[in-house]
This record gives structure tokens, C-alpha cells and sequence, in this order.
């Protein structure tokens, strides 16, 4: 069962947040992968409202370490089959969430995909999405952090970020 989890909470009175990068590297959203299981990826992507001051990166990578977010509750970790369970990638400022206070110091990662973000609108475009290939989407074992990083550093944007995964094993 696919799950989507966007980096604010899930809108109910008013559209999906767009929330601000800041002016050094941040993460805007983050998976924790339970004790028993992983996930996969399916897809992944970001919009931006305006470009950033200088050109910049949004990345997706694991990590080992966990960055200080805000939590997600369970209602932001969505099913997409209305008829599915919760997802066990609970919420926790240690956990699944949004918008880092705190980086952490991540000593072993793997990248996934890194963007340029072009500081001249249109150049390379305000938004993006990608899917991975059945035999092509990379799995991010138990108890590990798959991260959105945003790093624009010279002007502080707003990105709305989201992540579609299944949860095997």
C-alpha cells in the first residue's frame, strides 16, 4: 500500500503549507523507517513559489541520524487507499516530520537524487517530480532517516515537499 507524507500537516481548513528553507542547509521533511520494516520509494517531489537569492540543491538522501523536526501526526502520513492501515513510520521530533530546528550529524548517507535550484526563474523550473522504475526504486532499510535537505544560501524560500512510499518486508 503506497503512503504520502508532505513536509507540513495535512491540509484540512487551508491548502498545503509551503514551508521556508532558510539560508543553510535544512530539512524539510523526514521518514523514519520502523524496527520492522522498510520502506520503498515510489516518488518524490518539491515546488517552490519563488526562486532562491543564488542557485541551491534540494536533495533526498538516508541518513543514520535523525534530524530534530517538527512531528507528523498520523493523519499527515497518508494512505493512499482509503481502505488501508496507518503507516508504522510514526511521528516524533526524532522521528517522521517537517521542518528541522536541528541537522544532527549524519556520519553515513546515500544519495537518492540532488536537484539544482536555479536562482533565475524558469531556468531549470519551479518545481519537480520523480518516479522511480519497478526494479530501480531504492529501499531504505529498518531504523534509518530518508530526508529532503533544501539548501539555498543566500535567500530563504518556500517549498512544499513530498515523499510516496510502501512499506515492505
Amino acid at each position: 500500500m503506497p503512503f504520502i507524507v508532505w513536509n507540513g500537516p495535512a491540509p484540512t481548513t487551508i491548502a498545503q503549507q509551503s514551508v521556508t528553507t532558510g539560508t543553510a542547509i535544512k530539512t524539510m521533511l523526514q521518514v523514519a523507517t520502523p524496527s520492522t520494516r522498510q520502506i520503498q520509494l515510489l516518488e518524490w517531489g518539491w515546488s517552490s513559489d519563488d526562486p532562491p537569492g543564488a542557485d541551491g540543491v534540494i536533495e533526498l538522501l538516508q541518513t543514520d541520524v535523525a534530524a530534530t523536526v517538527t512531528a507528523h501526526v498520523a493523519a499527515g502520513i497518508q494512505n493512499l487507499d482509503p481502505n488501508g492501515v496507518a503507516s508504522l513510520c510514526v511521528g516524533g521530533t526524532g522521528l517522521t516530520g517537517y521542518t528541522a530546528s536541528a541537522e544532527g550529524t549524519p556520519t553515513a548517507t546515500r544519495t537518492f537524487d540532488a536537484v539544482s535550484l536555479s536562482s533565475v526563474s524558469g531556468e531549470s523550473g519551479l518545481q519537480y517530480v520523480r518516479q522511480w522504475m519497478p526494479d530501480a526504486r531504492p529501499i531504505i532499510p529498518i531504523s534509518k532517516f530518508l530526508r529532503v535537505r533544501a539548501t539555498t544560501a543566500t535567500t530563504a524560500i518556500d517549498l512544499r515537499t513530498w515523499i510516496v512510499f510502501q512499506e515492505v518486508g
